[in-house]
C-alpha cells in the first residue's frame, strides 16, 4: 500500500519537530540541515521549499510551541474559580505542557537564545506577550474579584522572568540531555511560581 501522500503543513511540521528532535539530541549549533532532513524523511530541496535558513525553521518552532502554551495558559486560567485557584490552575497547565513536549524544552529555553538576532528578537517579543497573557488575565479576574489590582506590563514582564529563570534552574542547560528529562522537574516548581506571581499581585507599595 503506496504510503499517504504529505501536505505541505505535514511536512512543515515534520520539519520543525525533526529539528527539535536534533537541538534536543546535539544542541543548535551543531545541528545541519542535512540531519533535520534526514529525520524528516524530506529532500534539502524539499526543506528549503519552506524555510530559507535554519534559523527560519527554528523560529517557525518556537512560535509554535509558545502560541499553544499561551492558549494552554489562557484555557486553564479563564475559569469561574476564585482568583487563587486560577492562578494555580494556570501554573500547573503551563508547567506540565512543558513535561509533555521535552524535545522542545531545550529550544524555547535555551537555544533560542542564541540562535542569531532574528531569534532573540523573536524571544524577546513573546516574552513580551506571555507578560500580556498575564496581564489581560489579571483584568478578567479583576471583573470578579474588585480586590484584585491591575497588572501592570512591567510588572507581568518581572513574573516571566522570574520563571523562566526557574526553568533555567530546574534543567542543566550545558548537557546535551537537558529538555529530553524534564520528568518532575517542572511540576515541582508549582508552588514557587504560584507564589512569585501571588507575591507580586498582593504587593501593596
Amino acid at each position: 500500500m503506496a504510503a499517504p501522500t504529505r501536505t505541505p503543513e505535514s511536512v512543515r511540521r515534520d520539519l520543525t519537530t525533526a529539528l527539535a528532535a536534533c537541538v534536543a539530541e546535539k544542541g543548535y549549533a551543531s545541528t545541519t540541515i542535512a540531519d533535520i532532513v534526514a529525520l524528516a524523511r524530506v529532500s534539502k530541496r524539499t526543506f528549503y521549499e519552506h524555510f530559507t535558513t535554519k534559523e527560519e525553521c527554528l523560529t517557525a518552532l518556537y512560535e509554535h510551541v509558545c502560541d499553544r502554551l499561551m492558549l494552554i495558559i489562557r484555557a486553564a486560567a479563564s475559569g469561574d474559580q476564585p482568583w487563587p485557584q486560577r492562578i494555580s490552575d494556570g501554573a500547573a497547565a503551563y508547567l506540565g505542557a512543558l513535561e509533555t513536549m521535552p524535545a522542545f524544552t531545550r529550544t524555547m529555553l535555551i537555544e533560542v537564545q542564541a540562535a542569531g538576532h532574528r531569534a532573540f528578537m523573536l524571544r524577546q517579543l513573546t516574552l513580551q506577550r506571555f507578560a500580556g497573557t498575564l496581564v489581560d488575565l489579571v483584568e478578567v479576574g479583576r471583573l470578579s474579584d474588585p480586590d484584585l489590582r491591575p497588572l501592570s506590563q512591567a510588572q507581568a514582564l518581572a513574573i516571566v522572568g522570574g520563571i523562566n529563570e526557574l526553568l533555567l534552574h530546574a534543567i542543566d542547560p550545558y548537557t546535551g540531555s537537558a529538555g529530553a528529562d524534564v520528568e518532575g522537574r517542572f511540576a515541582a516548581l508549582h508552588t514557587d511560581v504560584v507564589r512569585l506571581i501571588s507575591a507580586v499581585l498582593n504587593h501593596r507599595g
